[in-house]
Protein backbone atom coordinates (compact mmCIF):
# COMPACT_ATOMS: atom_id res chain seq x y z
CA UNK A 1 0.00 0.00 0.00
CA UNK A 2 1.46 3.38 -1.04
CA UNK A 3 1.53 6.45 1.19
CA UNK A 4 -1.24 8.24 -0.73
CA UNK A 5 -3.59 5.33 -0.12
CA UNK A 6 -2.67 5.22 3.54
CA UNK A 7 -3.40 8.92 3.92
CA UNK A 8 -6.73 8.53 2.15
CA UNK A 9 -7.65 5.64 4.38
CA UNK A 10 -6.93 7.73 7.46
CA UNK A 11 -9.09 10.56 6.11
CA UNK A 12 -11.86 8.17 5.12
CA UNK A 13 -11.87 6.56 8.54
CA UNK A 14 -12.31 9.92 10.25
CA UNK A 15 -15.04 10.88 7.79
CA UNK A 16 -16.83 7.57 8.37
CA UNK A 17 -16.73 7.86 12.14
CA UNK A 18 -17.98 11.47 12.07
CA UNK A 19 -20.46 10.85 9.21
CA UNK A 20 -19.02 13.91 7.46
CA UNK A 21 -21.53 14.94 4.80
CA UNK A 22 -18.75 16.50 2.70
CA UNK A 23 -17.56 12.99 1.85
CA UNK A 24 -20.91 11.62 0.76
CA UNK A 25 -20.39 10.12 -2.69
CA UNK A 26 -16.60 10.60 -2.54
CA UNK A 27 -15.99 7.11 -1.17
CA UNK A 28 -17.90 4.03 -0.04
CA UNK A 29 -17.48 1.63 2.87
CA UNK A 30 -17.51 -2.11 2.29
CA UNK A 31 -18.28 -4.27 5.35
CA UNK A 32 -16.50 -7.61 5.04
CA UNK A 33 -18.87 -9.52 7.35
CA UNK A 34 -22.08 -8.56 5.57
CA UNK A 35 -20.75 -8.10 2.03
CA UNK A 36 -22.59 -4.77 1.77
CA UNK A 37 -21.23 -1.34 0.85
CA UNK A 38 -22.75 1.88 2.18
CA UNK A 39 -22.35 5.65 2.16
CA UNK A 40 -20.10 7.18 4.85
CA UNK A 41 -23.04 9.20 6.21
CA UNK A 42 -25.14 6.11 6.92
CA UNK A 43 -26.53 6.53 10.50
CA UNK A 44 -25.87 3.01 11.74
CA UNK A 45 -23.58 1.53 14.34
CA UNK A 46 -19.99 1.81 13.19
CA UNK A 47 -18.36 -1.48 12.21
CA UNK A 48 -14.85 -1.95 13.59
CA UNK A 49 -12.08 -0.46 11.49
CA UNK A 50 -10.50 -3.81 10.74
CA UNK A 51 -13.79 -5.11 9.29
CA UNK A 52 -14.19 -2.47 6.56
CA UNK A 53 -12.59 -1.54 3.26
CA UNK A 54 -12.79 1.80 1.51
CA UNK A 55 -13.53 2.26 -2.18
CA UNK A 56 -13.30 5.46 -4.24
CA UNK A 57 -16.44 4.69 -6.25
CA UNK A 58 -19.54 2.54 -6.01
CA UNK A 59 -18.28 0.74 -9.11
CA UNK A 60 -15.12 -0.26 -7.28
CA UNK A 61 -17.10 -1.57 -4.29
CA UNK A 62 -19.39 -3.53 -6.59
CA UNK A 63 -16.53 -5.04 -8.56
CA UNK A 64 -14.94 -6.11 -5.26
CA UNK A 65 -18.03 -8.22 -4.59
CA UNK A 66 -20.02 -5.94 -2.26
CA UNK A 67 -23.77 -5.35 -2.62
CA UNK A 68 -25.32 -1.85 -2.31
CA UNK A 69 -27.05 -1.02 0.95
CA UNK A 70 -30.83 -0.87 0.65
CA UNK A 71 -31.22 1.52 3.58
CA UNK A 72 -28.70 4.25 2.74
CA UNK A 73 -29.32 3.93 -1.04
CA UNK A 74 -25.92 4.63 -2.64
CA UNK A 75 -27.69 5.50 -5.90
CA UNK A 76 -28.96 8.69 -4.19
CA UNK A 77 -25.53 9.98 -3.21
CA UNK A 78 -24.33 13.16 -4.90
CA UNK A 79 -22.53 12.49 -8.12
CA UNK A 80 -18.98 11.32 -7.67
CA UNK A 81 -16.49 13.54 -9.46
CA UNK A 82 -14.39 10.47 -10.10
CA UNK A 83 -12.62 12.17 -13.00
CA UNK A 84 -11.03 14.77 -10.72
CA UNK A 85 -7.33 14.16 -10.42
CA UNK A 86 -7.34 11.27 -12.91
CA UNK A 87 -5.58 11.03 -16.23
CA UNK A 88 -7.01 12.90 -19.21
CA UNK A 89 -7.84 9.59 -20.88
CA UNK A 90 -9.85 8.43 -17.87
CA UNK A 91 -11.66 11.78 -17.68
CA UNK A 92 -12.73 11.50 -21.31
CA UNK A 93 -13.61 7.82 -20.87
CA UNK A 94 -15.87 8.53 -17.89
CA UNK A 95 -17.68 11.26 -19.80
CA UNK A 96 -18.24 8.93 -22.76
CA UNK A 97 -19.53 6.18 -20.46
CA UNK A 98 -21.90 8.69 -18.84
CA UNK A 99 -23.17 9.43 -22.35
CA UNK A 100 -23.92 5.73 -22.89
CA UNK A 101 -20.77 4.69 -24.78
CA UNK A 102 -20.73 1.19 -23.23
CA UNK A 103 -24.39 0.26 -23.63
CA UNK A 104 -23.22 -2.44 -26.05
CA UNK A 105 -20.40 -3.53 -23.72
CA UNK A 106 -17.73 -2.90 -26.36
CA UNK A 107 -14.65 -1.73 -24.44
CA UNK A 108 -12.49 -2.05 -27.56
CA UNK A 109 -14.63 0.53 -29.37
CA UNK A 110 -14.40 2.89 -26.39
CA UNK A 111 -10.63 2.46 -26.30
CA UNK A 112 -10.38 3.24 -30.03
CA UNK A 113 -12.24 6.51 -29.50
CA UNK A 114 -9.76 7.41 -26.79
CA UNK A 115 -6.72 6.42 -28.83
CA UNK A 116 -5.46 3.65 -26.52
CA UNK A 117 -5.61 -0.14 -26.36
CA UNK A 118 -8.42 -1.78 -24.40
CA UNK A 119 -5.83 -3.37 -22.10
CA UNK A 120 -4.27 0.00 -21.32
CA UNK A 121 -7.71 1.54 -20.77
CA UNK A 122 -8.63 -1.17 -18.25
CA UNK A 123 -5.32 -0.60 -16.48
CA UNK A 124 -5.92 3.15 -16.27
CA UNK A 125 -9.45 2.70 -14.94
CA UNK A 126 -8.31 0.24 -12.30
CA UNK A 127 -5.58 2.62 -11.16
CA UNK A 128 -7.65 5.81 -11.07
CA UNK A 129 -11.25 4.68 -10.49
CA UNK A 130 -10.75 1.32 -8.80
CA UNK A 131 -12.97 -0.47 -11.32
CA UNK A 132 -13.06 -1.52 -14.96
CA UNK A 133 -14.91 0.51 -17.61
CA UNK A 134 -17.59 -2.18 -17.81
CA UNK A 135 -18.06 -2.10 -14.03
CA UNK A 136 -18.53 1.68 -14.17
CA UNK A 137 -21.16 1.34 -16.91
CA UNK A 138 -22.90 -1.51 -15.05
CA UNK A 139 -23.12 0.47 -11.80
CA UNK A 140 -24.38 3.48 -13.73
CA UNK A 141 -27.25 1.44 -15.21
CA UNK A 142 -27.98 -0.27 -11.93
CA UNK A 143 -28.20 2.93 -9.89
CA UNK A 144 -30.33 4.67 -12.50
CA UNK A 145 -32.79 1.77 -12.55
CA UNK A 146 -32.95 1.71 -8.75
CA UNK A 147 -33.81 5.42 -8.68
CA UNK A 148 -36.57 4.91 -11.24
CA UNK A 149 -37.98 2.05 -9.14
CA UNK A 150 -38.06 4.27 -6.05
CA UNK A 151 -39.04 7.60 -7.63
CA UNK A 152 -41.45 6.69 -10.44
CA UNK A 153 -44.35 4.38 -11.17
CA UNK A 154 -42.96 3.20 -14.49
CA UNK A 155 -43.47 -0.44 -15.39
CA UNK A 156 -40.50 -2.74 -14.95
CA UNK A 157 -40.34 -3.16 -18.70
CA UNK A 158 -40.07 0.63 -19.16
CA UNK A 159 -37.40 0.85 -16.47
CA UNK A 160 -35.38 -1.96 -18.02
CA UNK A 161 -35.45 -0.10 -21.35
CA UNK A 162 -34.65 3.28 -19.78
CA UNK A 163 -31.65 1.87 -17.91
CA UNK A 164 -30.28 0.00 -20.92
CA UNK A 165 -30.69 -3.57 -19.70
CA UNK A 166 -32.10 -4.72 -23.02
CA UNK A 167 -34.60 -7.19 -21.61
CA UNK A 168 -36.76 -7.58 -18.52
CA UNK A 169 -35.19 -10.97 -17.86
CA UNK A 170 -31.68 -9.52 -17.74
CA UNK A 171 -33.01 -6.67 -15.62
CA UNK A 172 -34.60 -9.06 -13.10
CA UNK A 173 -31.56 -11.35 -12.98
CA UNK A 174 -29.21 -8.42 -12.35
CA UNK A 175 -31.28 -7.07 -9.47
CA UNK A 176 -31.76 -10.50 -7.93
CA UNK A 177 -28.02 -11.10 -8.07
CA UNK A 178 -27.10 -7.63 -6.78
CA UNK A 179 -29.77 -6.92 -4.16
CA UNK A 180 -31.03 -10.42 -3.38
CA UNK A 181 -34.49 -9.20 -4.42
CA UNK A 182 -36.42 -8.68 -7.62
CA UNK A 183 -37.27 -5.16 -8.83
CA UNK A 184 -40.93 -5.72 -7.92
CA UNK A 185 -39.97 -6.69 -4.37
CA UNK A 186 -37.83 -3.55 -4.09
CA UNK A 187 -40.78 -1.38 -5.05
CA UNK A 188 -42.67 -2.58 -1.96
CA UNK A 189 -46.12 -3.07 -3.36
CA UNK A 190 -46.57 0.16 -5.33
CA UNK A 191 -48.47 -0.23 -8.55
CA UNK A 192 -46.72 0.26 -11.88
CA UNK A 193 -48.24 2.48 -14.56
CA UNK A 194 -47.48 2.89 -18.21
CA UNK A 195 -45.86 6.24 -18.91
CA UNK A 196 -47.97 8.42 -21.18
CA UNK A 197 -46.88 11.91 -20.19
CA UNK A 198 -44.29 13.67 -18.07
CA UNK A 199 -41.66 11.82 -16.05
CA UNK A 200 -40.01 13.32 -12.96
CA UNK A 201 -36.61 12.27 -11.59
CA UNK A 202 -34.62 13.68 -8.67
CA UNK A 203 -31.00 14.60 -9.35
CA UNK A 204 -28.90 14.90 -6.17
CA UNK A 205 -26.05 17.38 -6.00
CA UNK A 206 -23.17 18.20 -3.70
CA UNK A 207 -23.49 21.12 -1.30
CA UNK A 208 -22.91 24.00 -1.49
CA UNK A 209 -24.74 24.55 -4.74
CA UNK A 210 -25.30 27.98 -6.27
CA UNK A 211 -28.73 27.33 -7.81
CA UNK A 212 -29.80 30.97 -7.66
CA UNK A 213 -26.63 32.22 -9.33
CA UNK A 214 -26.74 29.51 -11.98
CA UNK A 215 -30.36 30.25 -12.75
CA UNK A 216 -29.56 33.96 -13.10
CA UNK A 217 -26.83 33.14 -15.62
CA UNK A 218 -29.25 31.11 -17.74
CA UNK A 219 -31.98 33.74 -17.41
CA UNK A 220 -29.84 36.49 -18.90
CA UNK A 221 -28.89 34.30 -21.86
CA UNK A 222 -32.11 32.35 -22.46
CA UNK A 223 -32.94 32.13 -26.17
CA UNK A 224 -36.54 33.34 -26.64
CA UNK A 225 -38.82 30.51 -27.71
CA UNK A 226 -36.20 27.87 -26.85
CA UNK A 227 -35.48 28.55 -23.17
CA UNK A 228 -37.35 30.13 -20.30
CA UNK A 229 -36.43 30.93 -16.71
CA UNK A 230 -39.49 31.70 -14.61
CA UNK A 231 -40.48 31.35 -10.94
CA UNK A 232 -37.31 29.48 -10.02
CA UNK A 233 -37.63 27.05 -12.95
CA UNK A 234 -35.58 26.44 -16.07
CA UNK A 235 -37.37 25.13 -19.15
CA UNK A 236 -36.04 24.39 -22.61
CA UNK A 237 -36.95 22.42 -25.71
CA UNK A 238 -35.00 19.24 -26.45
CA UNK A 239 -34.68 16.74 -29.26
CA UNK A 240 -33.74 13.07 -29.21
CA UNK A 241 -33.71 11.53 -32.68
CA UNK A 242 -37.08 12.23 -34.26
CA UNK A 243 -38.73 12.97 -30.90
CA UNK A 244 -38.90 16.39 -29.28
CA UNK A 245 -40.06 17.63 -25.91
CA UNK A 246 -39.46 20.03 -23.05
CA UNK A 247 -37.46 19.64 -19.85
CA UNK A 248 -38.48 21.51 -16.71
CA UNK A 249 -35.90 21.81 -13.92
CA UNK A 250 -36.31 23.26 -10.43
CA UNK A 251 -34.61 22.98 -7.05
CA UNK A 252 -36.36 20.82 -4.45
CA UNK A 253 -35.04 19.74 -1.05
CA UNK A 254 -31.35 19.44 -1.79
CA UNK A 255 -31.76 18.06 -5.30
CA UNK A 256 -32.81 19.21 -8.73
CA UNK A 257 -36.17 17.95 -9.88
CA UNK A 258 -36.20 17.15 -13.59
CA UNK A 259 -39.56 16.76 -15.31
CA UNK A 260 -39.33 15.58 -18.91
CA UNK A 261 -42.34 16.28 -21.15
CA UNK A 262 -42.59 14.28 -24.37
CA UNK A 263 -39.30 12.45 -23.74
CA UNK A 264 -39.58 8.73 -24.46
CA UNK A 265 -38.51 6.16 -21.89
CA UNK A 266 -35.58 4.93 -23.96
CA UNK A 267 -34.05 8.44 -24.01
CA UNK A 268 -34.72 9.28 -20.36
CA UNK A 269 -31.22 8.28 -19.26
CA UNK A 270 -29.68 10.57 -21.89
CA UNK A 271 -31.95 13.41 -20.74
CA UNK A 272 -30.84 12.91 -17.14
CA UNK A 273 -27.13 12.81 -18.01
CA UNK A 274 -27.32 15.93 -20.17
CA UNK A 275 -29.23 17.75 -17.45
CA UNK A 276 -26.58 16.80 -14.90
CA UNK A 277 -23.95 18.21 -17.23
CA UNK A 278 -26.00 21.33 -17.99
CA UNK A 279 -26.20 22.18 -14.29
CA UNK A 280 -22.71 20.90 -13.41
CA UNK A 281 -23.97 18.64 -10.64
CA UNK A 282 -20.80 16.58 -10.26
CA UNK A 283 -18.26 19.36 -9.74
CA UNK A 284 -15.68 18.62 -6.98
CA UNK A 285 -16.60 21.83 -5.24
CA UNK A 286 -14.28 21.40 -2.24
CA UNK A 287 -11.21 20.86 -4.44
CA UNK A 288 -12.17 23.89 -6.53
CA UNK A 289 -12.58 26.06 -3.44
CA UNK A 290 -9.17 25.08 -2.05
CA UNK A 291 -7.37 26.18 -5.22
CA UNK A 292 -9.30 29.38 -5.96
CA UNK A 293 -9.30 30.64 -2.38
CA UNK A 294 -5.50 30.98 -2.53
CA UNK A 295 -6.11 34.15 -4.55
CA UNK A 296 -7.27 36.84 -2.13
CA UNK A 297 -9.59 38.50 -4.65
CA UNK A 298 -11.21 35.23 -5.66
CA UNK A 299 -11.43 34.23 -2.01
CA UNK A 300 -13.66 37.22 -1.26
CA UNK A 301 -15.94 36.44 -4.20
CA UNK A 302 -15.97 32.74 -3.29
CA UNK A 303 -17.32 33.57 0.16
CA UNK A 304 -20.33 35.20 -1.52
CA UNK A 305 -20.82 32.32 -3.97
CA UNK A 306 -19.32 29.16 -2.41
CA UNK A 307 -21.40 26.87 -4.64
CA UNK A 308 -20.00 28.15 -7.93
CA UNK A 309 -20.83 26.01 -10.96
CA UNK A 310 -20.01 26.28 -14.65
CA UNK A 311 -23.21 26.19 -16.74
CA UNK A 312 -23.03 23.56 -19.43
CA UNK A 313 -24.74 23.43 -22.81
CA UNK A 314 -27.58 21.20 -23.93
CA UNK A 315 -26.27 21.24 -27.48
CA UNK A 316 -22.72 22.11 -28.48
CA UNK A 317 -23.60 23.49 -31.90
CA UNK A 318 -26.32 25.72 -30.46
CA UNK A 319 -23.90 27.15 -27.91
CA UNK A 320 -21.27 27.70 -30.59
CA UNK A 321 -23.71 29.75 -32.65
CA UNK A 322 -24.68 31.67 -29.53
CA UNK A 323 -21.01 32.39 -28.77
CA UNK A 324 -20.38 33.75 -32.27
CA UNK A 325 -23.45 35.95 -31.98
CA UNK A 326 -21.99 37.30 -28.72
CA UNK A 327 -18.77 38.53 -30.32
CA UNK A 328 -18.30 42.27 -29.65
CA UNK A 329 -21.95 42.83 -28.72
CA UNK A 330 -23.88 42.81 -25.45
CA UNK A 331 -25.36 39.67 -23.95
CA UNK A 332 -28.82 41.12 -24.56
CA UNK A 333 -28.13 41.75 -28.25
CA UNK A 334 -26.75 38.24 -28.75
CA UNK A 335 -29.82 36.78 -27.07
CA UNK A 336 -32.10 38.78 -29.37
CA UNK A 337 -30.29 37.49 -32.47
CA UNK A 338 -30.47 33.91 -31.20
CA UNK A 339 -34.22 34.29 -30.70
CA UNK A 340 -34.65 35.55 -34.26
CA UNK A 341 -32.77 32.53 -35.61
CA UNK A 342 -34.93 30.15 -33.58
CA UNK A 343 -38.13 31.86 -34.71
CA UNK A 344 -37.16 31.84 -38.39
CA UNK A 345 -35.49 28.43 -38.70
CA UNK A 346 -36.49 26.43 -35.63
CA UNK A 347 -39.13 23.70 -35.66
CA UNK A 348 -42.13 23.75 -33.31
CA UNK A 349 -42.42 21.30 -30.42
CA UNK A 350 -45.80 19.64 -30.09
CA UNK A 351 -45.80 19.45 -26.30
CA UNK A 352 -48.02 21.52 -24.05
CA UNK A 353 -47.30 22.20 -20.39
CA UNK A 354 -50.29 22.74 -18.16
CA UNK A 355 -50.51 26.23 -16.72
CA UNK A 356 -47.69 27.68 -18.82
CA UNK A 357 -48.83 29.51 -21.92
CA UNK A 358 -45.36 31.03 -22.32
CA UNK A 359 -43.44 27.75 -22.20
CA UNK A 360 -40.72 27.40 -24.86
CA UNK A 361 -42.14 25.83 -28.00
CA UNK A 362 -39.38 25.91 -30.65
CA UNK A 363 -36.25 23.84 -31.18
CA UNK A 364 -33.05 25.68 -31.96
CA UNK A 365 -32.18 24.83 -35.58
CA UNK A 366 -29.43 22.32 -36.22
CA UNK A 367 -26.42 22.65 -38.53
CA UNK A 368 -28.28 21.33 -41.58
CA UNK A 369 -30.79 24.17 -41.34
CA UNK A 370 -28.21 26.89 -40.78
CA UNK A 371 -25.60 25.80 -43.34
CA UNK A 372 -27.37 27.84 -46.04
CA UNK A 373 -29.47 30.17 -43.89
CA UNK A 374 -29.77 33.83 -44.96
CA UNK A 375 -28.94 35.18 -41.52
CA UNK A 376 -28.18 38.66 -42.82
CA UNK A 377 -31.93 39.21 -43.19
CA UNK A 378 -32.20 38.93 -39.40
CA UNK A 379 -29.87 41.88 -38.82
CA UNK A 380 -26.73 39.78 -38.32
CA UNK A 381 -23.66 41.30 -39.99
CA UNK A 382 -22.39 39.49 -43.08
CA UNK A 383 -19.06 38.28 -41.66
CA UNK A 384 -20.70 36.84 -38.54
CA UNK A 385 -23.45 35.18 -40.57
CA UNK A 386 -20.80 33.56 -42.78
CA UNK A 387 -18.93 32.29 -39.72
CA UNK A 388 -22.09 30.62 -38.45
CA UNK A 389 -22.68 29.00 -41.85
CA UNK A 390 -19.08 27.76 -41.90
CA UNK A 391 -19.46 26.29 -38.41
CA UNK A 392 -22.69 24.59 -39.51
CA UNK A 393 -20.98 23.06 -42.56
CA UNK A 394 -18.01 21.89 -40.50
CA UNK A 395 -20.39 20.28 -38.03
CA UNK A 396 -22.41 18.68 -40.83
CA UNK A 397 -19.39 17.02 -42.44
CA UNK A 398 -17.94 15.85 -39.14
CA UNK A 399 -14.87 18.09 -39.08
CA UNK A 400 -16.19 19.90 -36.02
CA UNK A 401 -17.56 17.82 -33.17
CA UNK A 402 -18.64 18.61 -29.61
CA UNK A 403 -17.91 15.16 -28.17
CA UNK A 404 -15.98 14.02 -25.11
CA UNK A 405 -13.72 11.64 -27.07
CA UNK A 406 -11.55 14.51 -28.33
CA UNK A 407 -9.11 16.58 -26.34
CA UNK A 408 -10.04 20.20 -25.62
CA UNK A 409 -6.84 21.34 -27.35
CA UNK A 410 -7.76 19.42 -30.51
CA UNK A 411 -11.21 20.98 -30.42
CA UNK A 412 -9.80 24.50 -30.01
CA UNK A 413 -7.46 24.01 -32.96
CA UNK A 414 -10.29 22.89 -35.25
CA UNK A 415 -12.71 25.59 -34.16
CA UNK A 416 -10.23 28.47 -34.47
CA UNK A 417 -9.32 27.34 -37.99
CA UNK A 418 -12.75 28.63 -39.04
CA UNK A 419 -12.62 32.26 -40.17
CA UNK A 420 -14.21 34.55 -37.61
CA UNK A 421 -13.57 32.30 -34.61
CA UNK A 422 -10.94 33.48 -32.18
CA UNK A 423 -9.55 32.37 -28.86
CA UNK A 424 -12.41 33.88 -26.83
CA UNK A 425 -15.07 31.91 -28.68
CA UNK A 426 -13.05 28.68 -28.56
CA UNK A 427 -12.40 28.96 -24.83
CA UNK A 428 -16.01 29.84 -24.05
CA UNK A 429 -17.37 26.91 -26.05
CA UNK A 430 -14.77 24.52 -24.57
CA UNK A 431 -15.77 25.71 -21.10
CA UNK A 432 -19.49 25.07 -21.53
CA UNK A 433 -19.95 22.51 -24.32
CA UNK A 434 -16.91 20.29 -23.69
CA UNK A 435 -16.97 20.88 -19.92
CA UNK A 436 -13.26 21.66 -19.86
CA UNK A 437 -12.75 22.82 -16.25
CA UNK A 438 -9.59 24.71 -17.17
CA UNK A 439 -10.90 26.67 -20.17
CA UNK A 440 -10.26 30.37 -19.72
CA UNK A 441 -11.05 33.26 -22.11
CA UNK A 442 -8.29 35.58 -20.94
CA UNK A 443 -9.24 38.27 -23.47
CA UNK A 444 -12.79 38.65 -22.10
CA UNK A 445 -13.48 42.27 -21.25
CA UNK A 446 -15.57 41.35 -18.21
CA UNK A 447 -12.69 39.36 -16.74
CA UNK A 448 -10.18 42.11 -17.48
CA UNK A 449 -12.45 44.83 -16.10
CA UNK A 450 -12.73 43.00 -12.79
CA UNK A 451 -9.03 43.58 -12.18
CA UNK A 452 -8.89 47.24 -13.13
CA UNK A 453 -6.40 49.16 -11.06
CA UNK A 454 -7.47 52.23 -9.12
CA UNK A 455 -5.60 54.48 -11.50
CA UNK A 456 -7.74 53.34 -14.37
CA UNK A 457 -5.27 50.99 -16.07
CA UNK A 458 -6.87 47.94 -17.65
CA UNK A 459 -5.15 44.59 -17.10
CA UNK A 460 -3.85 43.05 -20.33
CA UNK A 461 -4.90 39.54 -21.44
CA UNK A 462 -1.33 38.26 -21.07
CA UNK A 463 -1.19 39.58 -17.51
CA UNK A 464 -4.51 37.96 -16.63
CA UNK A 465 -3.42 34.67 -18.18
CA UNK A 466 -0.26 34.77 -16.07
CA UNK A 467 -2.23 35.43 -12.89
CA UNK A 468 -4.69 32.67 -13.79
CA UNK A 469 -1.91 30.06 -13.90
CA UNK A 470 -2.34 29.71 -10.15
CA UNK A 471 -6.00 28.81 -10.66
CA UNK A 472 -5.32 25.66 -12.68
CA UNK A 473 -6.97 23.23 -13.21
CA UNK A 474 -10.16 25.16 -12.33
CA UNK A 475 -9.82 28.35 -14.37
CA UNK A 476 -13.32 27.96 -15.86
CA UNK A 477 -14.77 28.19 -12.35
CA UNK A 478 -12.66 31.26 -11.69
CA UNK A 479 -14.12 32.87 -14.81
CA UNK A 480 -17.69 32.20 -13.67
CA UNK A 481 -16.84 33.51 -10.23
CA UNK A 482 -15.51 36.75 -11.73
CA UNK A 483 -18.47 37.14 -14.10
CA UNK A 484 -20.79 36.77 -11.14
CA UNK A 485 -18.97 39.44 -9.13
CA UNK A 486 -19.84 43.09 -9.01
CA UNK A 487 -17.10 43.88 -11.51
CA UNK A 488 -17.41 41.32 -14.28
CA UNK A 489 -20.48 40.62 -16.36
CA UNK A 490 -19.18 38.73 -19.38
CA UNK A 491 -20.02 35.37 -20.85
Amino acid sequence: MDSATEINNDVYELARLSRDVRFDGLFYVGVKKTGIYFRPIFPANHPKSETVNFYPTASAAGEAGFRPCLRCRPECAPGTPAWAGTSTTVQRGLRLIADGALEDGNVECLADKLGVTSRHLRRLFTRHVGASPLAVAHTQRLHFAKRLIDQTSLTMQDISIAAGFGSVRRFNDTFQRTYGRTPRELRRGRESVVSTGALTVQLPYRQPYGWTELLAFFEGRATPGVELVKNGRYLRTVRFGDRSGVIDVKEANGALSLTAHGVSTDTLFAAVQRTRSLFDLDAPIDDIGVVLSRDKTLQAWLKRNPGIRVPGAWDGFELCVRAVLGQQVSVKAATTFAGRIAERYGEPVGVAIDGMDDAPMRLFPGPQRLARARLESLGIIRSRAQTIRDIARATNNGDLRFAADQSPDEFRSILTSIKGVGDWTAEYVAMRALKDPDAFPASDLGLLRAFDEHGGRRMRPAELAKRAEAWRPWRAYAALLIWGSDSGAGG
